[in-house]
C-alpha cells in the first residue's frame, strides 16, 4: 500500500513538473514518442538526438541505457527563455535525488545559479561524474503511432543536469551530452510516461550501420515490411543491483542501470564449463551478475568466463587461430567459414536466463570481421574482478528489439530480426501522420 502510494506521488509531482505544453494538451495527446539512434563510426556510440531550449536547438546525445537522467553541457552558449533551476529543498530537488546545494559566484546562467541543488551528471564512457545543476527547460521530440513518425511535441518543464565541458572528453564529435535511459524517477522513460500518462515501457533498436531507433511507451514497434517486432518477445526479469554502478554516487543508492539473470552459457547447445556461478549473481555490495549496456561497444566477460567461452567456442569449429586485433584477443582464420541469413555460419551462443529462456546469438552478433580471412570473437576480457561480471554491450544488441517494461520489471527481447526479413534500419522514418 505504501509503495502503491509512493509512485501516485511521482506520478503526481512528475506531471506537474513536466506537463505538456498547453497547445498539446488542448489540441492532441500523443501514445509514443520516436527518437532516432546513428552508430558513430569512430567512437562506436549510439548517437540520438531531441531538441531543447527556447528557441529550440537539436542536441545530439550519446544513448546511455542505464544512464540516471539527461545532462547537457552548459557551458558552450546555453542560451533560452524557458530555463528554471531547481531551488534548494525545493519538492523538484526531492524528485531528481539531488545530492548537494550551493551558490555560483559568477553571473546567473544555466548551470550556474545561487540556492541550486546538484546532482552528478556522469560521463559512462570514461567512468567521469562531476556536479551539475539540476534545471528544466523544454524538450521537443516526435510522437509515433509505431508505425512513423507523427506530431512533434514538447514537454514544457524537462528535469535535466547542466554539466562542464570538460565531461564530454571521450564522447563522439558533436555530441552536447548523454541521454540516460535507467531506472530513476527523472530519467527519459519515466519523465515522459508520466508527463503524457504513457505505459512505463520503452524499447531500443539499434543498427549497425544505419539508423535505429528508439520507442517511449508501448508498442505496435513497426518495422518495413510492416513487421510489428513486439509480437516476438520473450520475456525475462529485470533484476535491481541494490548497490549504484554510477561512477559517483551514495552508499546504499541503487543502480540504474538493467540487469537480468544469466544462469549458464551455451556454445552450440552445450553448456559451457568451468563458470563460476557466484560471478553470476549480485553479491551483496553489488559485484557480480549480468547487465546490458549501450555504452560499452562489445560483450565484456570477467576474465575466467572469458576464458571458458572463448575456448568453447574455438573448440567448438576447431578453429586455426591467429594473433589478436585490439580491442579482441581470440581471433581465427575466416578462409571456411561459411555465410548463412543469420550471419557468418559460427558456433551460436546462448545465455540460458531466468525463466528458463535463451538469448541466442548468431554469427551476425558475434563475431567481427576484421581483415580478409580474420575474424574475431567480439567480446573482451573484463579482467579478474570487474564490477560486473557480463556486460552485453552494443554490438551484440544489434538488430534486436529489447522492450523494457518499468513497471513489470522485465525485459522482452526478440530474436535476431533476420529470422523476420527485416532490421533495426527499417522503421520509417520518412513518413509523418
Amino acid at each position: 500500500m505504501a509503495s502503491s502510494f509512493q509512485y501516485l506521488l511521482l506520478l503526481l509531482l512528475l506531471f506537474f513538473f513536466i506537463s505538456p505544453s498547453s497547445s498539446a494538451k488542448s489540441s492532441f495527446r500523443p501514445k509514443a514518442f520516436v527518437l532516432p539512434v546513428t552508430k558513430d563510426a569512430s567512437t562506436l556510440q549510439y548517437v540520438t538526438q531531441i531538441r531543447q531550449r527556447t528557441p529550440l536547438v537539436p542536441l545530439n546525445l550519446v544513448l546511455d541505457l542505464g544512464g540516471q537522467f539527461l545532462w547537457v553541457d552548459c557551458d558552450q552558449k546555453y542560451s533560452s527563455t524557458t530555463y528554471h533551476p531547481a531551488r534548494c529543498k525545493s519538492a523538484l530537488c526531492s524528485l531528481a535525488d539531488a545530492s548537494s546545494c550551493g551558490d555560483c559566484f559568477s553571473p546567473p546562467r544555466p548551470g550556474c545559479n545561487n540556492n541550486t541543488c546538484s546532482v552528478m551528471p556522469d560521463n559512462t564512457v570514461t567512468g567521469t561524474a562531476t556536479f551539475g545543476d539540476v534545471g528544466q527547460d523544454v524538450v521537443s521530440v516526435q510522437s509515433t503511432n509505431g508505425f512513423h513518425p507523427g506530431r512533434t511535441v514538447a514537454a514544457s518543464r524537462f528535469i535535466f543536469s547542466c554539466a562542464s565541458t570538460f565531461l564530454l572528453d571521450g564522447l563522439a564529435t558533436g555530441v552536447s551530452g548523454m541521454a540516460g535511459l535507467g531506472r530513476t524517477k527523472i530519467a527519459l522513460p519515466s519523465q515522459f510516461a508520466s508527463a503524457f500518462s504513457f505505459p512505463r515501457k520503452f524499447a531500443i533498436c539499434l543498427a549497425s550501420n544505419s539508423k535505429g531507433v528508439v520507442f517511449f511507451g508501448d508498442g505496435p514497434y513497426v518495422l518495413l515490411p510492416d513487421v510489428d517486432a513486439a509480437k516476438f518477445l520473450t520475456h525475462t526479469p529485470l533484476i535491481l543491483n541494490p548497490e549504484s554502478t554510477a561512477s559517483a554516487h551514495s552508499q546504499g543508492q541503487p543502480s540504474s542501470e538493467y540487469f537480468v539473470g544469466v544462469k549458464s552459457i551455451k556454445i552450440d547447445d552445450k553448456v559451457v564449463p568451468k563458470i563460476n556461478k557466484k560471478l553470476l549473481s549480485i553479491n551483496k555490495e553489488g559485484f557480480g551478475g549480468t547487465k546490458i549496456s549501450t555504452v560499452n561497444p562489445y560483450t565484456v566477460l570477467e576474465a575466467s568466463i572469458f576464458k571458458a567461452v572463448t575456448q568453447a567456442f574455438i573448440r567448438a569449429r576447431n578453429y586455426t587461430r591467429v594473433g589478436g586485433v585490439a580491442p579482441f584477443e581470440v581471433c581465427f582464420s575466416s578462409h571456411n567459414v561459411g555465410s548463412t541469413r543469420l550471419g557468418p555460419a559460427v558456433p551460436t551462443i546462448e545465455f540460458v536466463l531466468q525463466n528458463n529462456v535463451s538469448w541466442s546469438i548468431f554469427g551476425a552478433n558475434s563475431v567481427v570481421q576484421v581483415k580478409n580471412n580474420v575474424m574475431c570473437l567480439g567480446v573482451v576480457n573484463g579482467g579478474d574482478k570487474p564490477r560486473t561480471s557480463i556486460v552485453i554491450g552494443g554490438f551484440q544488441l544489434e538488430n534486436h528489439l529489447l522492450q523494457f517494461d518499468l513497471a513489470s520489471s522485465r525485459l522482452g527481447f526478440s530474436p535476431l530480426l533476420f529470422w523476420r526479413r527485416t532490421t533495426c534500419a527499417n522503421f520509417n522514418f520518412t513518413s509523418a501522420a
